[in-house]
């Protein structure tokens, strides 16, 4: 299957598709974690992008598309997480999986309150070693500021400072929400309550999945 994940920053998409990807056998293909990489490998790319994500910004278009397209690159079945981010994208994406005869099956939005969002995002931090996640109010390491996986140094990054957060927010609103309505208007998407337990929202995923 080929899977599109929509929905704003914090509402859980990252590890329900870590979930969804191995329980239907696929791979996980999520920009953020690429670009991320990209950045800790010091890579032209990395270089490129970096400022774009420290403010906040979309990295724009034509990088993002050149990534995913090398990664589409013989893969039979995905979940993408974090792509499209503007319609674009999206219409890039159609073109891409179109020509090597694997249209996308289906787009799967989680709906979360804003309020919602804001806490989430504000709570989030990650391993600057080995990129464990962490949520500083639910589920914080051990030792303050210290890995239980590894020791590395636990931080908040740069695009999760309550600054960023409201910017990215206003982002997403502006240049990603249209994605969806390109997607309804094709009559692909499925909408999903993004509240709850990890549990719950995995058992609401599948089944929009599976359906």
């Amino acid at each position: 299957m080929r899977i599109v994940l929509l929905g704003p920053p914090g509402a859980g998409k990252g590890t329900q598709a870590i979930r969804l990807a191995a329980a239907l056998n696929v791979a996980h293909l999520a920009t953020g974690d690429m670009l991320r990489g990209e950045v800790a490998a010091g890579s032209d790319l990395g270089k490129l992008a970096r400022g774009y994500m420290d403010r906040g910004d979309l990295v724009p278009d034509d990088v993002i598309i050149g990534m995913i397209k090398q990664r589409l690159a013989g893969a039979q079945g995905m979940i993408l997480d974090g792509f499209p981010r503007t319609v674009p994208q999206a219409e890039a994406l159609d073109r891409s999986l179109e020509d090597a005869g694997l249209p996308l099956d289906r787009v799967i939005f989680f709906n979360v309150d804003p309020d919602e969002l804001v806490r989430r995002l504000s709570s989030r931090a990650t391993c600057s070693k080995c990129q464990r996640p962490y949520n500083l109010i639910d589920a914080p390491p051990g030792t303050q500021g210290v890995c239980d996986h590894c020791g590395g140094e636990v931080v908040t990054r740069e695009d999760d400072r309550p600054e960023a957060v409201r910017h990215r927010m206003e982002v997403y609103q502006r240049q990603t929400s249209p994605v969806l309505d390109y997607y309804r208007d094709n009559g692909r998407v499925a909408e999903i309550d993004g509240q709850g337990t990890p549990d719950e929202v995995y058992e609401r995923l599948l089944a929009a999945a599976r359906d």
